[in-house]
């Protein structure tokens, strides 16, 4: 049985963890995510990742990691962080709906999302410490990133399991909406960045990573680079001239028809 699944919807692509009954992430998991993502990069300009189950993920599935060799799991868990920076890297916006728990690996996945919809049962946690490892896919730093180095090093020192409320509060979270609604919610919301400026999301995304890697100086260098190929775009040329033609005609900036290209 597949532990990852995809279908499209419109333009939106939806992943779906299915790995009953923690949703932890393995090996199969890892290389369904990299089958799915060969499967929609060429036709989705939007994704949700969402998980069956009460539960987002328990985190990864340490059955195995007891007496293995070292150097076999770093071999494993190289191969997992690329696939989930692959993830985070898509030129496309990523929503993230998580409900239930969302541990370990789990939530380091969900923190590739650019965008994270919690239900109000959500809760998050790094359990690491709790096994006397580290968040091994990179999640205290990503949360040190949105949350600040304070509150991160305090979530992976006491893997508290902390609700959705506070990691709202703190910016880790976007939004908490309703259990019942989440999926639907993540859905609008992707569908509307899917009809958006397809190559100037992928733009504002690639200068977030340079600003992550080097603050302000290096997004400045890469800038121009990142964004003055935008205006040689059809959906550039297509809104520029018609906010020029709206202006000179005294009427409101219409809503323009996006085509990703």
């Amino acid at each position: 049985m597949s532990h990852v699944t995809h279908h499209m919807e419109d333009q939106v692509a939806v992943l779906v963890l299915n790995h009953a009954p923690q949703n932890r992430i393995d090996d199969q998991m890892v290389a369904e995510l990299a089958e799915s993502m060969d499967a929609i990069e060429s036709t989705a300009r939007a994704v949700v990742l969402r998980a069956e189950g009460a539960d987002f993920s328990f985190g990864g599935d340490i059955r195995t990691w007891p007496g293995t060799p070292t150097n076999e799991l770093r071999a494993t868990f190289t191969r997992y962080l690329d696939v989930f920076n692959r993830f985070e890297r898509l030129p496309v916006p990523v929503v993230a709906a998580v409900q239930g728990l969302c541990l370990g690996g789990g939530f380091e996945l969900a923190l590739r999302a650019d965008v994270i919809l919690a239900g109000e049962s959500a809760h998050f946690g790094h359990p690491e410490q709790t096994i006397a490892i580290s968040t091994i896919m990179g999640g205290i730093y990503r949360v040190a990133e949105r949350a600040g180095r304070a509150r991160a090093l305090e979530w992976a020192l006491t893997s508290e399991r902390v609700p959705a409320r506070t990691m709202a509060e703190a910016g880790v979270v976007n939004r908490v909406v309703a259990d019942d609604v989440l999926y639907e919610e993540a859905l609008e919301l992707a569908s509307k960045l899917a009809h958006g400026p397809t190559r100037a999301h992928a733009a504002h995304k690639a200068l977030l990573r340079a600003w992550s890697a080097g603050g302000v100086v290096a997004a400045d260098q890469a800038m121009f680079d990142v964004s003055m190929p935008l205006f040689e775009t059809h959906d550039a040329q297509m809104a520029l001239r018609g906010a020029v033609e709206a202006l000179a005609s005294g009427r409101a900036r219409p809503d323009f028809e996006f085509e990703g290209r």
